[in-house]
């Protein structure tokens, strides 16, 4: 795991490229491809039924990348959320195209990504890591398995369902109702935590 000073040269680095990009440099943005690769895949990914073309969105998301690279602004975002939403609302839009619906998607996407936020000095993940971990723990086991395969493996809704058992209205309140009750133990604990310091 990097430390926080890792971080933010990397984000900075990210950065760097991203603004060379926007310059016309090739070799950044060559550089920044092979840097991001992996976590870009990872987001398309976690998106996509695993009949879509996973290569051809990579592809029409960089493009976007690249065209709109002098357009990224360090102030709003880190490097690694911008391209991440580049690649996400690319993916979203190849799903529209084909008629697949997207509106479960909506839940997945308003999970943040703690490597998007490395550059995030007013989080202190350090303190949040623990209460989230401890809260996930306290669900159910099948909760537990539920939410991995669908926000960590990137398992349709429609694939739960049939690993499941059930239908799929059920699988979008179950995780629903899981999310819910993450979000609130944790805000629970996090309180408890402010008072006792």
């Amino acid at each position: 795991m990097r430390s926080a000073s890792a971080d933010k040269g990397y984000v900075a680095h990210l950065g760097g490229l991203l603004a060379r990009a926007g310059r016309n440099d090739e070799q950044a943005f060559a550089e920044l491809h092979a840097a991001t690769i992996l976590k870009m895949r990872k987001t398309v990914r976690a998106l996509l039924p695993s009949s879509a073309d996973l290569d051809d969105i990579l592809q029409d998301g960089y493009l976007k990348i690249w065209r709109h690279a002098a357009s990224f602004d360090p102030a709003r975002a880190s490097p690694i959320t911008w391209m991440c939403t580049i690649m996400r609302n690319t993916a979203i839009d190849a799903l529209r195209a084909t008629g697949v619906p997207t509106s479960e998607l909506d839940e997945a996407l308003a999970i943040p990504d703690p490597a998007d936020s490395a550059a995030d000095d007013e989080f202190d993940y350090a303190l949040a890591e623990p209460i989230a971990r401890e809260a996930l723990e306290r669900l159910p086991e099948e909760r537990q398995r539920l939410l991995a395969l669908a926000y960590l493996e990137g398992e349709s809704r429609t694939r739960l369902s049939e690993r499941f058992g059930v239908p799929v209205g059920t699988i979008k309140t179950w995780l629903h109702r899981s999310l819910l009750t993450v979000r609130k133990d944790c805000l629970g604990q996090a309180h408890a935590v402010t008072v006792a310091a």
